[in-house]
């Protein structure tokens, strides 16, 4: 219970104290919509963010075989690798995606020869297997192409071209448009001595 001491007191509310309490409003209002801005772009950047993660993760290609060809010189001449989807992964456009390519000597990153031909600035690409007719997108999969590497090349020399001879090792990263990586090493087999030119050797 509230005790009245004088019944001549009354509050009064002047229009300067009406301007405060409206401006304590709008500001509040403001930082109201301040506030879910910040959380609405917040939200959306770790959506992208993490969209991104997973592409990184599951967008790549899974190598399935690989073997090298012989050549004049007794050496590996080039390296084919067959390739498909990896588990879970997004389509793939090798058009789009880069090989680094590195061995005890030599480092370079190769992109899809436009000619179908590889040299030592480009991968080529050949198709197995494509369903659709969607050649140098891997979309499905039941798709298998070639990817083929010239060592010889990439190890050459501009006076004398040269593969890659009996226990040298080439470590390649094949990085999609995504982000997504498959990393291998191809070691160059012991029994390439007798070997004749253009015969396939397992690596």
């Amino acid at each position: 219970m509230f005790e009245i001491f004088n019944e001549d007191e009354r509050g009064q509310v002047g229009i300067g104290t009406l301007i405060v309490f409206i401006a304590m409003v709008l500001v509040a209002a403001i930082a109201a919509g301040v506030l879910v801005n910040t959380a609405g772009f917040l939200q959306a950047t770790a959506e992208d963010a993490g969209q991104e993660s997973v592409n990184k993760v599951t967008n790549r290609i899974e190598v399935v075989n690989t073997h090298g060809t012989i050549g004049n010189n007794g050496e590996i001449d080039n390296m084919t690798m067959t390739v498909r989807l990896a588990a879970g992964s997004g389509a793939v456009d090798m058009n789009e995606t880069s090989i680094k390519y590195l061995s005890s000597e030599n480092v370079v990153t190769l992109s899809n020869a436009t000619d179908g031909t590889a040299d030592g600035e480009a991968f080529s690409l050949s198709k197995i297997t494509d369903d659709d007719g969607s050649f140098g997108v891997l979309n499905s999969p039941s798709d298998r192409y070639n990817v083929k590497i010239d060592a010889e090349e990439i190890e050459g020399s501009a006076d004398s071209a040269a593969g890659l001879d009996t226990g040298e090792q080439v470590e390649l990263e094949i990085t999609s448009r995504t982000g997504g990586t498959t990393q291998v090493i191809l070691t160059m087999p012991q029994q390439l001595a007798g070997k004749s030119a253009g015969e396939p050797v397992e690596l």
